[in-house]
């Protein structure tokens, strides 16, 4: 179809509104898409609003290609940053990390080295240095330790998706929220045509993104698509301060906490994580609060004074991983009009993914940053 300008234009139906479908709907609009934003909840308030939300490349060196991918999302998101402004969202104070046993600080020390190898800043302190420079609440020995990445960062992902989404909406797109995609109509080629919601409405539409996270595997089914997804739950806590004591991310031992405005904080930790399955026999939202006051406690023997916080949430989110770990990106060639934009680390790769999956949609650009992480590695 063609807008009044008679160019071409193309109608997108992006499912899922978390960071990464926020992120593809503002680039595919921004380049003149009609976009229409599709979330059977609210946008935000899903895996991203219930993540550690830590912007890095220093976690990501099982594979030097997906180390690039996230350093370059990175810099995608100091450039989205420039572009709509960071109040809110942005904060790129960096990230500390140290441990309590040798095995551990000799695994991310030798780590460090290979990051400085392909040119990743890095810098090393002592405990001490850290607490008279960086930290001066943590309760860390004088000599361990500890590592800064001065180049990463945390995201508030809830208002970043806010701010994206309307922009979109002012630009002229559509957002649907509170409604699940029940169908999507092909033609007789095989191609997408249609959506169709469960409010009963039907959509024409020349492309559908599937941004659906944890729920990508199923979207991926109306199209007779097999998407493996792993399953991997995480358990986040925020917390209320009278007053943040801390002033970036950091992976304490057993614990890693980042602040979360100015009288908040999020907790997460794998070993907790670990723990969720375990308790399978509770409530759900009893497990979370018994999950919830673990992490409440490993953070209160690394920052002493939070003996004076409290809980505010903890909840359990499924966290949207590919069955081989990494990113599922781009066109699925047997379904023409059909693209993917499934990843974990969503919050570091939305940026970049959201770029490079709207110039290959509206240009037929294919990155080579992508070229390992295509969704036809996955048969059909």
């Amino acid at each position: 179809m063609r807008s009044e300008s008679g160019k071409l234009s193309v109608r997108v139906a992006v499912i899922g509104v978390g960071i990464l479908g926020a992120c593809v709907g503002w680039n595919l609009s921004r380049r003149g898409a009609e976009v229409i934003l599709i979330d059977a909840g609210r946008p935000g308030e899903g895996v991203t609003n219930w993540s550690f939300s830590w912007v890095n490349a220093s976690n990501k060196t099982v594979r030097r290609s997906y180390f690039d991918l996230n350093v370059a999302g990175i810099a995608a998101h100091r450039e989205l940053a420039g572009t709509i402004g960071p109040d809110s969202w942005w904060y790129p104070s960096g990230h500390l990390r140290w441990a309590d046993d040798p095995t551990a600080e000799a695994k991310f020390l030798n780590t460090a080295e290979l990051l400085g190898s392909w040119g990743y800043r890095v810098e090393m302190s002592t405990g001490a240095e850290a607490r008279r420079r960086l930290e001066p609440a943590l309760a860390l020995p004088d000599e361990v330790p500890v590592l800064l990445y001065p180049d990463e960062a945390w995201v508030h992902g809830r208002h970043l998706v806010d701010r994206l989404v309307g922009q979109v909406v002012a630009a002229g797109g559509e957002l649907r929220s509170g409604t699940e995609v029940r169908d999507i109509g092909t033609g007789a080629d095989g191609s997408v045509r249609a959506v169709v919601l469960s409010d009963g409405s039907r959509l024409d539409v020349d492309i559908v993104v599937n941004a659906a996270g944890p729920g990508a595997s199923h979207v991926a089914g109306l199209v007779a698509r097999h998407l493996p997804m792993r399953r991997e739950p995480g358990i986040v806590t925020r917390i209320d301060c009278p007053q943040v004591p801390i002033h970036r991310a950091m992976h304490a031992p057993h614990i890693e906490m980042r602040p979360d405005g100015d009288a908040a904080m999020v907790l997460h930790s794998r070993e907790i994580d670990a723990l969720i399955d375990t308790m399978d026999t509770m409530d759900t939202g009893e497990a979370a609060a018994e999950l919830g006051r673990l992490l409440h406690g490993l953070a209160r023997q690394v920052i002493p004074e939070l003996a004076n916080s409290r809980i505010a949430q903890a909840r359990v989110a499924h966290r949207p991983i590919p069955a081989d770990g990494f990113p599922s990106v781009g066109a699925v060639p047997s379904v023409p009009g059909y693209y993917e934009a499934v990843s974990h680390s969503g919050i570091t790769l939305g940026p970049v993914i959201g770029r490079l999956l709207a110039a290959e949609i509206l240009a037929g650009q294919r990155d080579e940053l992508l070229v390992d992480f295509r969704p036809e590695r996955f048969p059909r």
